[in-house]
Formats: C-alpha cells, sequence, structure tokens
C-alpha cells in the first residue's frame, strides 16, 4: 500500500491464560520486560522480521509499555513480575477515578489502571533505579532487534520529567500515547518526546465525519490550536483515524463517502499518517476487543475499494513531496471552513473533504488556491481533470459526496501509480526512491497489531 513504516504490537513476556478478560494475545499486559513473548516467536525471529523490513528500504516501530505491570489478582503477586519484583517497587494502590482526569494530574501518574479483575500495577517511576532501568532497557531493546521507532503506552499516567531521558537511551523516534481531546493538555509531552499521536484531531475527526450532522470546523480549529502549541508543530505528530484502543470508525457509519473523507485526512495533514490494519479491509469492530480482529481472516485482499483508496493517498503525498521540496515541513491551510465542508492546501496538494454523505453533491468554489492561472490539475482518486481559473481558483463540483485531492498533472509521473494516463510529470523509474525521514513526517506508518497463536 506505499506505507514506510510498521508499527508493531509490544513483544515483551505477558500474562499467561485466560483472564476475566481474556488471554494476553495482544501483548499490551506485561509481566516480563527482559523476556519475549514466545507465542510471537523468538529473538531470532524479530530480528529477521526488522531485517527483512529494512531490506525493503522500511522502518520498525515497537510499542512498549513503561507504566505498569499487570496482574491477574488484587493485591498482584509482585514476584510474579520481573525485574521490579517488589510492592515498593510501585506506587501505593488506589485505582484512578473518572473525575481524577479532570482535576487530578498526580492520582492519573500514581494510581492504577483497571479494576480488581485484572490490575495494572503502577509502577514506581520517580524511583531512580527505576529510572535507571528503564532507560538500560529501552536502550538495549532498540539496539539488539534495530528498531527505528518506539511508541509510547500510557505516556500521561508517568511523570512528565521521566520521559526526555527515556527518549534520549532510545536515540530514535519516540511518539507517546496521550489520550487527551485538549491540545494544550498534549502540547507539553511533545517537548518530552519526539511527538504525540494527534488525538485532539482524532476526537474532533472522528466526530466531524461520522454522521451528516458533524462540524467539520471543530476539526480545523483543534489542527490550527495544535500546530500553534505542539513543538514543531504537527509535522512529527502521527495521525490516525483508528487504533487498537477505539471503535473502528465502521462501527459508527457504514456510509462509504464519509469512510473516504475521514480517511482521507490522515494524508493530506501535516503529520505523519498511521494506518491500523484491517481499516483497509473494511473491518467494523466496535470497542476493544472486539476492533482488534486477526487480519488473515480478511484473506488479504487488494483488490478492495479502501486499499486501493490507501494506496493511491500514500502515492499522491509521496507526488507531492516530489514536486514541493518543503511539503513535509510546510503548514496546511484551511482555505475554506464550514460546518460540512473543508478545503485544505498543503501546495501542490487542495484537498476537498465533506460530510455531506453519499446522497450529496457538493459544490466547492475555492478561489485563492493557489495555482497558475488556467493551471491542469487532477483529482488522483478519480482522476478526472480540472482546470484551475485564471486566477488560479478552483471551482468543481462533488460527486457521491467522495472526497476529492487535487495535484497539479505535471506532480504526477508519466507511467508512475497515479492516474498514469493523465500525467504529463517526468517518466516514472523502475527504481524505487527512498524519501523518508527517521524523524520527519514524510513517513506513513501501518499498525500491524501482533496477534499470538501458539
Amino acid at each position: 500500500m506505499g506505507f514506510d513504516a510498521i508499527w508493531i504490537s509490544p513483544v515483551v513476556a505477558n500474562v499467561e491464560g485466560n483472564t476475566a478478560y481474556g488471554e494476553a494475545f495482544h501483548g499490551y499486559w506485561t509481566q516480563d520486560i527482559n523476556k519475549l513473548n514466545d507465542h510471537f516467536g523468538s529473538a531470532d525471529d524479530l530480528k529477521s522480521l526488522s531485517d527483512a523490513v529494512h531490506k525493503r528500504n522500511m522502518y520498525l516501530m515497537v510499542d512498549v509499555v513503561v507504566n505498569h505491570m499487570v496482574a491477574t489478582s488484587n493485591p498482584p503477586n509482585f514476584g510474579s513480575f520481573e525485574p521490579f519484583n517488589q510492592q515498593s517497587d510501585y506506587h501505593s494502590f488506589c485505582f484512578i477515578q473518572a473525575s481524577d482526569y479532570d482535576n487530578n494530574q498526580t492520582a492519573v501518574e500514581q494510581c492504577w489502571l483497571g479494576d480488581e479483575n485484572l490490575p495494572l500495577a503502577d509502577i514506581n517511576t520517580e524511583d531512580p533505579n527505576i529510572v535507571s532501568t528503564w532507560n538500560s532497557w529501552i536502550s538495549g531493546l532498540v539496539k539488539n532487534y534495530t528498531f527505528d521507532g518506539v511508541r509510547i503506552d500510557t505516556v500521561k499516567h508517568v511523570r512528565k520529567d521521566f520521559w526526555p531521558e527515556f527518549a534520549k537511551s532510545a536515540g530514535v523516534y519516540t511518539v507517546g500515547e496521550v489520550l487527551h481531546n485538549d491540545t494544550n493538555y498534549v502540547a507539553p509531552y511533545t517537548q518530552s518526546l519526539s511527538a504525540a499521536l494527534d488525538y485532539p484531531a482524532y476526537f474532533a475527526l472522528t466526530t466531524g465525519f461520522q454522521t451528516t450532522n458533524g462540524n467539520l470546523s471543530t476539526l480545523a480549529a483543534v489542527v490550527q490550536s495544535g500546530q500553534s502549541v505542539y513543538d514543531n508543530g504537527e509535522h512529527y505528530m502521527g495521525s490516525f483515524l483508528e487504533n487498537h484502543d477505539n471503535p473502528r470508525f465502521q462501527s459508527l457509519t457504514q456510509d462509504q463517502a464519509l469512510v473516504k473523507n475521514a480517511m482521507t485526512w490522515p494524508f493530506v495533514q501535516d503529520g505523519i499518517p498511521v494506518l491500523y490494519y484491517g481499516q483497509e479491509q473494511g473491518y467494523t469492530g466496535g470497542n476493544d476487543p472486539a476492533n482488534r480482529e486477526a487480519l488473515w481472516l480478511s484473506g488479504y485482499g487488494e483488490d478492495k475499494p479502501l486499499v486501493q483508496h490507501v494506496k493511491t493517498l500514500n502515492a499522491a503525498r509521496k507526488a507531492a513531496a516530489s514536486t514541493n521540496k518543503d511539503f513535509y515541513t510546510s503548514s496546511l491551510k484551511f482555505l475554506v471552513d464550514s460546518t460540512n465542508n473543508l478545503a485544505i492546501s498543503k501546495p501542490p496538494m487542495l484537498t476537498l473533504l465533506t460530510n455531506e454523505g453519499s446522497t450529496s453533491t457538493p459544490q466547492w468554489n475555492v478561489p485563492n488556491a493557489g495555482y497558475s492561472a488556467n493551471q491542469e490539475l487532477i483529482d488522483v482518486l478519480t482522476c478526472t481533470k480540472v482546470n484551475a481559473d485564471a486566477n488560479g481558483g478552483v471551482s468543481i463540483k462533488g460527486s457521491g459526496g467522495n472526497p476529492q485531492v487535487l495535484l497539479p498533472t505535471s506532480a504526477l509521473a508519466k507511467g508512475g501509480s497515479v492516474c498514469p494516463d493523465a500525467a504529463t510529470g517526468a517518466q516514472a523509474s523502475s527504481a524505487r526512491s527512498l524519501t523518508v525521514q527517521v524523524l520527519g513526517s514524510s513517513l506513513a506508518i501501518v499498525l500491524s497489531l501482533l496477534v499470538a497463536f501458539s
């Protein structure tokens, strides 16, 4: 599908056997950070995976959990954990209460997640010895398996000043999960790590497109706030529509026009696009664990509409970057910002999104689109041509409520993967050109949740 990187589940040893919430097939219920999860394979298998990814000029990002260990009873059997096997290695027991998230950050960081059936014992990350252990561990994990990035779970549940040294020890791109809808809450974590997953935009994206009554101007406002308050703006943030912790988008709507519009957003914004496996196959699972379906059940179909949609968006993003060397570092602008429609300019790309649904035919008038007079453009999703007007603006009628992603035909390579018959750019090369950066939004990442089956 044109991705540059793969993000995989945590690889360490987990809770064994059945629990009140099923088995730890996903890798997030850590018990021993010094052993690999042998249901996923051996150390040699992981090294072979890393080698195979790198031979394809791709990057490999691993997920890690620092905040807690997982027990199957309360109080936990602390001796079952490694290397933090003493009760003193953990914060005193107290479960986080819902009200704490609004007014008690200390409780968010030092009380426990989970419940009596599956308590998540909160590690005392104020202890210097524990801090040293974590920093040495992440350095070794990255080096031993040649990981290129680290995604960090439950970041907001650990004190902010823990993270800079941890990230430095990792020595690679670090992106944190900070599950919150406020850019001002998320912003400080972007100073401690390379970036965060863009949850504030995710919430606005989901509510904006899940019905025809959504408000897209909220998404615009959140993104503009992020551009202002995040360290490095939005450029290193992970942009997503689905992940393993939230309901799949198609559990909220089956309108394929809304689905395609929402899926388009991560590929046309400033940050790093992230696709959760199975989204391209049309998976519809709701809350965890229903949203963690096995990918092999899909048959790995490559001819499905959303697979083609993703392939085109990835290729269009790279085509835009090949035309504008500043594409990945420039900030998008909203030329149209209304309840139902967005016109997003990230030269040379102009994206037209709507939440009016599959029965609509939106009319677009974008007078200041930034193109040359009468410049020939093409919607890469349909290969339909349109010319800019004498002032470089665009007027175009939509069809079936679908998104439109416009590029100059000169930005597309003849014989390339995007609208090859309409392209007027240079002849496509048969050699693959690697244009990604370890710390840049030129990356596009697919989240592939490992699933234990043995």
